[in-house]
């Protein structure tokens, strides 16, 4: 049974700094690709961040470039998602998902393009 699960959501002022972290159990880790997806409010889950199997492709949303990196620890299973300065428009529930992919593929940036996700944690930021 595959399972995500992310850590790391809290209550944060305009500025500061915050990291995700997401542990995965019941697959294999290094064969899938990760993205960072959040959904504010009334609005529809939007990309963030993408990591390759490697980690040497990582695009972002134009939102979070310059200020968010994504990593990923394929030993621990575990991909992290670092935000610093953190903006009141950066406030939603954040949820990281896992695709598996042949070794040349890049990470998707669409909702549709993840097979796996996980519950969910929330971030809030306050102005």
């Amino acid at each position: 049974q595959v399972q995500l699960v992310e850590s790391g959501g809290a209550l944060v002022q305009t500025g500061d700094s915050l990291r995700l972290s997401c542990a995965a159990s019941g697959l294999m880790f290094s064969r899938h690709v990760l993205g960072w997806f959040r959904q504010a409010p009334g609005k529809d889950r939007e990309f963030v961040a993408g990591i390759s199997r490697g980690g040497n492709t990582t695009p972002y949303a134009d939102s979070v470039k310059g200020r968010f990196t994504i990593s990923r620890d394929n030993d621990k299973k575990t991909t992290y998602l670092q935000m610093n300065s953190l903006k009141p428009e950066d406030t939603a529930v954040y949820y990281c998902a896992a695709e598996p992919t042949i070794s040349s593929v890049g990470p998707g940036r669409n909702t549709k393009d993840y097979r796996y996700w996980g519950q969910g944690t929330q971030v809030t930021v306050s102005s």
